[in-house]
This record gives C-alpha cells, sequence and structure tokens, in this order.
C-alpha cells in the first residue's frame, strides 16, 4: 500500500464513474469533480438524477469560492417537480436555431427520450415520420412572426391541431413543402389509415408531456444555454425525478442536446460588440446516464478536447448504456473515455474492465511431488493486472481504474486500484454549514412567498394563454390561406 493522488490531469479527454449501488461513486469521485472543478474556476452543467443531491454541493460550493472566477457565473436551476425554485428558459429558442437541422435534432431528442425502443429501430419508417413531422412544425415556429411562439409547449399544442388544419399550414410555406412530401403523398393517394398512425406515433407519446408546470418551466427566457460564454457564465442544475423519469427525461434531453451543440465550440460571439472570444473552460457531469438519451455524447467525447469541455458520465454498469443506448453507441462511448473510475461491478463489465487494463508477466512456480522425489519449476505467463473477479468484490469506497495523461504531465503509472480516502469530518463540517435548500425564486407583486393558490393561477394562466395562441395562430393562417387562393383564383 501506497499514500498517494489519482492525478486526473486531463479532465478534457472525458471521465467514467461505474459501480453498482452504494458502491461510493458520488461520495468518492462526482462530488470531488464538482467541487474541484468550481474551484477550478469551470463554468458548469449538471445533470442531477435525484435532485436536489448535486445540486446543493454545486450552489454552496460556488457561493463559497465565488472568487476563483474571473466573471462570477450565474447560477440556474431547470426543476420541474417545484416551479418556485426554478428557472424558466425555452430549449428551442429561435435565436439558437440557424437551420431546419436544429430542428430535427430537437424532434428527435424528444421522440427518442420518449420511445427508447426507437433508439435500436432509427431509420425505420414508423420512427422517422413522427420525429419529421415534429421537427417541421418547430422550424414552422421559428419562422412564423419571427419566432414569437417558438417553444416546446406551443409546438405540441400545435400538433394537436385537426391534421387537416396542420398539414394545409405547414405545406403553405415553401420550405417546408418538400419535407412534409410523404406525409402529402399519403394524403392525397387517400391512406387514411397510414396518416393517422404516423399522426398517432407522434401525438401520442407527446402526449404525456402535457402538464402545465412543464409548460411553464419550457416557455419563459430567463437565461440562455450557452453556459461557457466568457460574458455570461453559468453553472446549470437540471433536476429529474425517479417517480416522474419517463416524462422529465424528455423534456431534460431536449435541454442537454442544445447545451451539447453551443458549448462545443472554441469562440463565440458577443451579439453587442461582434467581438469573438475563446470560450470558458466547462464541465458536463451526468449523473445516471442511462436515466436520459443524450443525443450526441459519443461525438461531444470524441470532439470536444479542444474546447475544453470536460465530460464525467457516472452510470452502474455497461449492460445499461447498451441497453438505452444501442450496442453501437455504447461501445463508442467506451472506447473514447480517457479516464475510469470503477468501484464494484460484475459480469462482462468486469471483463472488459479486466482486458482494458491489460496483463503483465508474473511468474509461477509449481512443485509436483512423487514417491521418489520432488522437482520444481518456475514459469511465467500473462496475467491480468487487476482479474474479473477482484473488481467484482471490491469494498464500499474502493475503486479501479485509469487515467489518461499529456504531453507535458506524463504519468508512468496510470493504471490504479486504490481505496478513495475521503476526509469524512472535513466534509461533514462543510455540510453543516450548506445552505440546506435551494433558493425561492417566484415571489408575489408584495415580494411575500407565493401561496399554493397564487401559484396554480400563474401557472395555470400560462398553460391557457399557450391554447389560445396555438388557436389564434389556425385562425390568422386559415384566413391567410384563404385569401391567398382568392386572389389566385381571381
Amino acid at each position: 500500500w501506497n499514500d498517494g493522488w489519482i492525478n486526473v490531469v486531463n479532465p478534457y479527454r472525458a471521465s467514467i464513474v461505474l459501480g453498482t449501488p452504494g458502491s461510493g461513486k458520488s461520495f468518492a469521485v462526482e462530488n470531488n469533480y464538482i467541487k474541484q472543478q468550481i474551484e477550478k474556476g469551470f463554468s458548469m452543467y449538471i445533470y442531477d438524477y435525484k435532485f436536489p443531491d448535486l445540486s446543493i454541493i454545486a450552489y454552496n460550493h460556488l457561493l463559497k469560492h465565488a472568487g476563483k472566477y474571473d466573471k462570477l457565473p450565474q447560477f440556474y436551476i431547470i426543476n420541474f417537480d417545484d416551479p418556485r425554485r426554478s428557472h424558466r428558459c425555452n430549449p428551442i429558442a429561435p435565436e439558437f436555431m440557424s437551420d431546419i437541422s436544429d430542428a430535427y435534432e430537437s424532434a428527435y431528442t424528444i421522440m427518442l427520450n420518449l420511445n427508447r425502443t426507437w433508439i435500436q429501430k432509427q431509420g425505420d419508417f414508423f420512427v422517422e415520420s413522427p420525429i419529421i413531422l415534429f421537427a417541421a412544425i418547430i422550424w414552422y415556429l421559428k419562422i412564423y412572426e419571427n419566432g414569437l411562439y417558438c417553444s416546446f409547449p406551443h409546438a405540441i399544442e400545435f400538433l394537436n391541431q385537426p391534421y387537416s388544419d396542420i398539414f394545409e399550414i405547414l405545406m403553405s410555406y415553401d420550405e417546408l413543402a418538400n419535407y412534409l412530401a410523404p406525409f402529402m403523398d399519403a394524403w392525397k393517394g387517400g391512406a387514411q389509415d397510414q396518416l393517422q398512425g404516423q399522426l398517432a406515433s407522434a401525438k401520442i407519446p407527446l402526449a404525456r408531456m402535457i402538464s402545465p408546470q412543464l409548460y411553464w418551466v419550457m416557455t419563459g427566457n430567463d437565461f440562455t444555454l450557452d453556459i461557457n460564454n466568457p460574458d455570461d457564465p453559468k453553472v446549470l442544475v437540471v433536476g429529474n425525478n425517479p417517480d416522474r423519469q419517463n416524462i422529465y427525461s424528455a423534456a431534460l434531453g431536449l435541454y442537454n442536446s442544445r447545451i451539447v451543440k453551443l458549448i462545443n465550440k472554441k469562440k463565440i460571439k458577443n451579439k453587442e460588440t461582434g467581438e469573438e472570444k475563446r470560450t470558458l473552460k466547462s464541465s458536463v457531469i451526468i449523473d445516471e446516464l442511462p436515466t436520459i438519451y443524450f443525443r450526441g455524447l459519443d461525438n461531444l467525447i470524441a470532439t470536444a478536447r479542444s474546447n475544453r469541455v470536460a465530460v464525467c458520465l457516472g452510470f452502474q454498469d455497461f449492460s445499461q448504456l447498451v441497453r438505452d443506448y444501442g450496442d453501437k453507441e455504447a461501445k463508442v462511448i467506451q472506447n473514447t473515455v480517457g479516464n475510469i473510475f470503477s468501484g464494484q461491478v460484475v459480469g462482462e463489465t468486469a471483463k472488459w474492465l479486466s482486458e482494458r487494463f491489460g496483463k503483465v508477466l508474473q511468474q509461477r512456480q509449481s512443485i509436483s511431488i512423487n514417491r521418489n522425489d520432488t522437482s520444481t519449476s518456475i514459469s511465467t505467463q500473462l496475467e491480468s493486472i487487476i482479474p474479473a473477479s477482484k473488481i467484482s468484490g471490491l469494498t464500499q469506497g474502493f475503486f479501479v481504474g485509469a487515467v489518461a495523461d499529456e504531453f507535458d504531465q506524463r504519468i508512468e503509472q496510470k493504471i490504479f486500484n486504490a481505496q478513495i480516502v475521503v476526509d469524512v469530518a472535513k466534509v461533514q463540517a462543510e455540510e453543516k454549514e450548506y445552505v440546506k435548500e435551494m433558493p425561492q425564486l417566484l415571489h408575489n407583486l408584495r415580494g411575500e412567498q407565493l401561496t399554493d393558490d397564487e401559484l396554480d393561477q400563474i401557472i395555470k394562466a400560462n398553460y391557457t394563454k399557450i391554447k389560445k395562441d396555438v388557436l389564434s395562430i389556425v385562425v390568422v393562417e386559415k384566413a391567410r390561406i384563404a385569401k391567398e387562393q382568392e386572389m389566385a383564383t381571381a
């Protein structure tokens, strides 16, 4: 045994933290990532599956180490369970969509989060059809009235209008007509059953997301998702809830995909001055990765190193990743990550890790005894440095793994098999001083905490407004189309 440090000298080559429940992933590794990266001045995005476990740590550590930043980042929360403690953000804000492919990306992320089985069936007709239709609706809302109604809740409500109205309006725009050609062929060819099936594939999953609270959070514009903008740095935490995982994961997946697109840049342009600045170093920490479909994650790991994006992924087992991301994408994530921490894991994951750590020549001595004499033979053979059986039986707090180095910081001993010693007394002393609850963000006109009735009224008013907005769009657009047809006939 030797006292020492596990030095992650290059977090930009991405990190994986594995381990069965209770193996100490969060306590020993993920919490330290959050604390140390805040102390080193990173902007951050944290997916907190069991909100507010990680969020409390990030919030309090940022308060304590605010002086470590050149420009103090703002702390933002997305929390559908408690709108009082949630900021509002539109993940499909029109200013961040420059092409219809951005709308497709958003629709793709939503649909695959709502239907995990579709991940294995990408390219199928009844998978691509609802994605294309929803993408067309998102892009339509982006170009209509300069994106005034371009939000995810407006898109859901528009999809729930009569399909004759939807197609009539969308087909009146040349840039959407080719996109929707397969639907129009079915409509004009009288294939009503096929068309109804295509629409139902989009409507049924999205109907699960019709929620006044979710609509409230996703229609505001308290902040933008460019967390590593040097003029406006952010620490953003998004909270899931294991009891409502199927609904929330789809919405949070949309935030994920937009953030990945926005932070994976070397430079960012100031809107007022037009000056280009280097993006800040940033960190993406995902706890319980398989609970959310994170589109573009493999690409982020492979390309974001040069843009100073440090990715840390926590999950229990590679079989989870294969189940929820598909075999191909799971393998890419496995094989492109530079830093690995693994507590107790079993089965195929333990075997894969053992193979990754490699083998070493071991000397073996064998003794054979018979009636006449005793003979000794010594041989050498390749044996696993850390056998799978050892990884399967690790004690809580004990980890095996490997770290990546770089040109100017060589690490000879990259592989470790160690107890990660956490100063429990220091952690407990820190936690005693913590602000235990996230700050309340919503107040009434008198600056007082909102009552439950006042909160319900605000959220229901927003819900009703979105529905009225969409009905108004349909009425105005149908009138415009009728007038254009009248003029063409005349």
